[in-house]
């Protein structure tokens, strides 16, 4: 987006307070939304709830072709379309909600660079992992993504974005990677996380950012959601205390959608508590 793009998007929402009906898309959550997806929406629900704004979930076959960026999740808010965290976070901070404008200029750096770190080392390794592997393409990520449609329009979306990530994955020098190393990767990427963590209760220190959101949102669904193997979530259960960190975020912000409340669309695994 350009600068007088932003800036003309920033007027529009400051203008507007935050209504109670806005709205966040995203796949079916029992049948069809993969790992990825689901991690990005949940982190995008972490936010929204540290902001104290309300939003509904509302599941959708063709939430990624509604998408004004072909990616998942966005929010419908009064008449504007925002899709994916950062633009997200821009938006609401126009409305005068931001988690981080209490820190200074060093430490918004060093969220951003651990913000691109999680995009960069997790997000790519979910990705990698639901379509370069070819067991989890096929037992898990080509049937979901394609459960709500007949064939043969299933198979064919479902090879045409498998074919999409792949050459992403050429493109960002993934392709000849291994499972093994990919696994390394999400290991060094949770060392980094854990030992800046520390023993804080947040990534800087007693006030949640969305690098917290972040966070959460990749390592929750990474550790509630079922692959063809478990190697992915152990890597991330060797850092205690990014579970406590995840334990403490669902029980802060989600506690409503305990008992198996599928209201906001929280998680479509258990629950670590």
């Amino acid at each position: 987006m350009s600068l007088a793009a932003e800036a003309f998007v920033s007027q529009i929402a400051a203008a507007e307070p935050w209504p109670e009906n806005a709205t966040l898309y995203q796949p079916l959550r029992e049948d069809q939304i993969l790992l990825s997806d689901c991690a990005s929406s949940l982190a995008v629900q972490a936010y929204l709830r540290m902001c104290n704004l309300p939003v509904q979930v509302s599941c959708r076959p063709n939430a990624e072709y509604m998408s004004p960026s072909g990616k998942v999740p966005f929010v419908h808010v009064g008449n504007q379309v925002v899709s994916e965290l950062g633009p997200i976070v821009q938006f609401t901070k126009a409305k005068g909600h931001s988690l981080s404008d209490g820190l200074d200029d060093v430490q918004r750096a060093e969220m951003k660079a651990y913000m691109e770190l999680v995009n960069n080392m997790l997000l790519t390794a979910e990705l990698y992992i639901q379509w370069c592997d070819d067991n989890t393409a096929a037992e898990i990520s080509r049937p979901r993504y394609s459960s709500p449609y007949s064939w043969p329009l299933n198979h064919i979306l479902a090879y045409q974005k498998q074919w999409e990530v792949r050459r992403k994955m050429t493109a960002i020098g993934w392709a000849g990677k291994n499972l093994e190393q990919v696994y390394e990767d999400v290991s060094q990427c949770c060392q980094a996380l854990s030992q800046r963590l520390g023993t804080q209760p947040y990534f800087f220190n007693k006030q949640p950012t969305e690098l917290d959101a972040l966070v959460f949102g990749h390592l929750f669904t990474i550790l509630t959601t079922r692959l063809t193997s478990d190697e992915l979530s152990e890597k991330v259960k060797s850092y205690s205390n990014l579970l406590a960190f995840c334990r403490r975020i669902e029980q802060s912000y989600f506690e409503d959608s305990q008992a198996g409340s599928t209201s906001r669309g929280f998680s479509k695994g258990p629950s670590l508590i």
